[in-house]
């Protein structure tokens, strides 16, 4: 999976910046886990439950760890190109889970999917998203869901925009 796109040419779907789409590796897992836990921070900003553990470093890297070698997992990075040029500026982190009660009967849930600020807002996130969806389906997804704090209300567009909607609620309060 890779897309270049550094003059503007290439299929009219291309993110404006370019970037090279690929399985994330064992080795990306120090990067992931700083991209990760810049992303559970944002998620803090959203809401005070979602506040960061001390140890939230430590536990990215065992789940990440883990994830990269899942075969239910889907985990990709992308990478920028140009002065980025084989630097993760991005990575998308899904699962493949049961639904026991219902058909389909395979879900691909989108739980983590980040991209450095420059990366935004440029077709990269559609483009991360599309791919991300073909890799669940090929490991037997027959819907895609995405987690993401309910009071991120660009989260809340982004997905809408693309089709998604609400189909369950969790709702909490401290105790």
């Amino acid at each position: 999976m890779s897309l270049a796109n550094d003059a503007g040419s290439g299929p009219s779907d291309a993110p404006a910046i370019p970037i090279h789409l690929r399985p994330a590796r064992a080795t990306d897992v120090p990067t992931l886990v700083s991209l990760l836990l810049r992303l559970k921070r944002l998620n803090e900003e959203f809401d005070s439950l979602l506040k960061v553990r001390d140890d939230a470093g430590e536990q990215a890297r065992q789940i990440l760890t883990a994830n990269v070698n899942d075969p239910k997992a889907v985990m990709l990075a992308a990478e920028g190109v140009g002065a980025d040029k084989d630097k993760v500026v991005g990575f998308v982190r899904a699962i493949l889970r049961e639904r026991p009660f219902y058909t389909p009967e395979w879900e691909g849930i989108i739980t983590d999917i980040y991209l450095l600020p420059l990366y935004r807002r440029r077709g990269v996130g559609e483009y991360l998203l599309r791919e991300t969806t073909a890799a669940l389906k090929a490991k037997g997804a027959g819907v895609v869901t995405a987690e993401f704090p309910s009071q991120n209300e660009i989260a809340v567009r982004f997905y809408a925009k693309r089709g998604f909607r609400p189909i369950t609620a969790v709702h909490a309060r401290s105790v």
